[in-house]
């Protein structure tokens, strides 16, 4: 669906809303048209792809947004959308308010996943889930070498699977992703192993 398109299914849901008798707050249907402006594909934002939106933070600020990211990744949660849900409810946000009350929507907004890859402290925090789009190497399926005839290429692809493999002893993860021919590929030891031939997007085009 195009933003268009998303914004006209939302404001048919707000007159459903409307009949019955649940009716959204105007800050809470800005809050998601906002939303639908900023998905890419939208001519009107482009500036996730001229700087990381992380450093705008503060040191402080930053520590403890990526601890807030940390935390609900562990708990197997969208720490975007545990933000969203905090604002839609107007609910304190904790230790990372100041983003709503600083920051705001569009800063937000602006925060892709590889974003968080310029901090090596924070590792691999960001857990794959299915229907996440990624880029792979073709380094997992023939041999590169930075001078030979054969180099590094990256692929966009979507993650249908991710399953943990435990023998008793050592556990690991594989992960099936879907190129957009149609083809499928595991991708076994995906964050260990593996894990230097996948990253997430990096610009706009590969998450379309």
């Amino acid at each position: 669906m195009t933003p268009d398109e998303i914004e006209t299914a939302l404001q048919t849901g707000f007159k459903r809303c409307d009949v019955s008798s649940c009716p959204l707050s105007e800050t809470q249907k800005q809050i998601l048209l906002q939303v639908v402006k900023q998905i890419p594909g939208n001519s009107k934002s482009r500036m996730s792809d001229i700087a990381n939106p992380l450093d705008d933070l503060a040191s402080e600020e930053l520590l403890a947004f990526l601890q807030f990211v940390k935390t609900e990744e562990q708990q197997n949660r969208t720490w975007k959308v545990q933000l969203l849900n905090d604002w839609l409810h107007n609910q304190d946000s904790g230790t990372v308010q100041f983003i709503r009350e600083r920051y705001g929507l569009q800063w937000l907004n602006r925060v892709e996943s590889y974003h968080f890859d310029k901090y090596a402290d924070f590792g691999d925090a960001l857990k794959l889930r299915i229907g996440d789009r990624i880029e792979v190497s073709n380094a997992l399926w023939e041999w590169v070498q930075e001078d030979g005839p054969c180099k590094r290429e990256w692929f966009p692809c979507i993650v249908i699977q991710v399953d943990e493999i435990n023998d008793g002893k050592n556990s690991s993860r594989n992960g099936v992703v879907r190129f957009h021919n149609g083809s499928e590929f595991e991708i076994q030891g995906i964050y260990d192993w593996n894990r230097y031939n996948w990253r997430w997007p990096q610009n706009q085009k590969s998450q379309q």
